[in-house]
């Protein structure tokens, strides 16, 4: 959460500027031409080599994919490097990890083997998938019938495993010679500073065989994308910056260990991110991060950070006003450190804002491990600097057995590292089947700071905990509290709380 380098703000680009610009960065474009496209036909299975000078882990794990049937083809093997903290001394280990990835349509079989040997148990994450593969001594398998991010486990290592991306085949791919693409080809890239800047109306492609060593900028634009199946890798700052900008897209790209977030949205609307990836462990690693934005869904993604997988605030250096209409759907998020999701911490004292209209939708959460009682939760809402939070939905969301840790965190704060002054507030928070699996939970807060900066207006359908209903229906002595079956600690500066089954939700509706 430390602040990174000051942004401020800029113009707009100039049309023969950005023409100029377009000109200058084709010069440092590859073009190698990338996996043949079939004539109207999409391709069933599609695999990208690895280019020499990507990092590359190959002691731990191989990996072949065939369509039913089909000849077994070899994929090549990245390093993510992830991150865990020493809770006595703060001090960081980073591991190496692997990942492979290719694309598909139909089904298709997956074979991996573990190479170290001695596999006694596997895995294969989310468990919701419900995935269960054929083992054979150190070989499994297991096939898939639509598009996964899979990660698989051996022997219980959360760091020695496979993150396996079987993304759905592009139903488009640019051509390499349309004037408004900024094509690079398989190989591995560079420009000469570290950034590329995209103008308005620009698409950045990534051939999934590529790699581009470069911090992506949307700045002050319109109308542009980042595409395609390659890897963003090392890059001199984030891995993607989306400032003062409108609808920007950023697709299928994987993201490994940004000097930064990898995804940072400040003073922008209509942004989509859909079905990337991203690892991190340097220090402040956020997945992504918004502020003072609006409508920005984030959609299929796969994040595992070394801080906050999915951060939202307001106010922060540069950026200014209020964050609303924010969804994230349909993804899986693994916090090595702090928080897969946080809202709240940065706004503005001086002129206070405000963030709504916040949706969580069909997600799973794999894991969240952060010793620090003030920033846990693997769903945080903590207002500070003023912020209010309100118009709250989160459905559907399955939390794995985490390692250290809250469920749930929703705190009117003052955090003094931080913020300069309390929270307003948070109010209509709606948290609809969700759900937790695994050893008994560390107590969860709900925490209002006083009578004038209160948490209110919270209501829990169909929580289940280890398969328990959690509602103030369920059979309990009449002198213990629902919060007690979670467990929930929630102050006195909470109020209209509610725990309801998914029939008194609906009989509630209907009336």
């Amino acid at each position: 959460m430390p602040p990174s380098p000051s942004v401020s703000r800029r113009t707009a680009l100039q049309a023969a500027g950005a023409t100029a610009l377009a000109a200058g960065l084709a010069q440092v474009t590859a073009t190698t031409a990338g996996a043949a496209e079939s004539s109207g036909v999409r391709p069933r299975l599609v695999t990208y080599p690895v280019p020499a000078g990507a990092p590359v882990k190959t002691d731990s794990f191989t990996v072949k994919v065939r369509t039913p049937g089909g000849r077994w083809q070899k994929l090549g093997v990245y390093r993510p490097t992830l991150a865990e903290i020493d809770p006595t001394t703060g001090s960081k280990r980073q591991f190496d990890s692997s990942l492979a990835h290719f694309d598909f349509l139909g089904e298709v079989e997956v074979e991996v083997t573990y190479i170290k040997g001695g596999v006694t148990k596997v895995r294969v994450r989310p468990d919701s998938y419900g995935i269960t593969p054929e083992v054979r001594a150190d070989t499994l398998r297991f096939t898939l019938d639509r598009p996964r991010k899979v990660v698989v486990q051996i022997n219980d290592d959360l760091f020695d495993c496979l993150h396996l991306f079987a993304r759905e085949t592009e139903r488009r791919r640019p051509r390499q010679d349309d004037p408004d693409v900024l094509y690079f080809g398989p190989g591995v890239h560079t420009t000469p500073d570290g950034f590329l800047d995209v103008p308005s109306g620009k698409t950045v492609y990534v051939d999934g065989g590529a790699v581009l060593k470069a911090t992506v900028r949307f700045r002050d634009v319109e109308g542009a994308r980042l595409a395609g199946r390659g890897l963003l890798a090392g890059t001199k700052a984030g891995g993607v910056l989306v400032e003062g900008s409108r609808d920007v897209s950023i697709g299928g790209v994987t993201m490994l260990n940004p000097n930064g977030y990898a995804v940072q949205i400040g003073e922008s609307t209509h942004v989509s991110i859909a079905d990337m990836a991203s690892f991190s462990s340097k220090g402040w690693g956020d997945g992504i991060d918004v502020f003072s934005s609006s409508h920005v869904t984030v959609d299929g993604v796969f994040m595992r950070n070394s801080d906050d997988c999915i951060a939202i605030y307001t106010h922060r250096w540069e950026y200014y006003g209020d964050t609303k209409n924010i969804t994230v759907r349909d993804s899986t998020l693994w916090a090595d450190v702090a928080h897969p999701i946080n809202v709240g911490t940065h706004g503005n004292t001086d002129s206070p804002e405000v963030l709504e209209n916040l949706r969580f939708q069909n997600l799973d959460i794999c894991d969240h491990r952060e010793p620090q009682m003030g920033y846990q939760g693997c769903i945080a809402l903590n207002t500070g600097d003023s912020n209010l939070i309100r118009n709250v939905k989160v459905d559907g969301v399955r939390v794995e057995d985490f390692r250290w840790g809250q469920l749930i965190h929703m705190r009117v704060m003052y955090n003094t590292k931080y913020n300069t002054s309390v929270g307003r507030g948070i109010e209509n928070v709606y948290v609809k089947d969700l759900s937790y699996t695994g050893k008994p939970l560390a107590t969860c807060m709900l925490l209002g700071y006083d009578a004038d900066h209160p948490v209110k207006d919270v209501t829990f359908e169909n929580l289940v905990l280890n398969g328990t209903v959690v509602a103030d229906s369920m059979r309990k002595p009449g002198w213990y509290l629902t919060t007690d079956f979670v467990p929930m600690h929630v102050n006195e500066h909470v109020t209209n709380l509610r725990f309801l089954t998914t029939a008194e939700a609906e009989a509630a509706t209907a009336s």
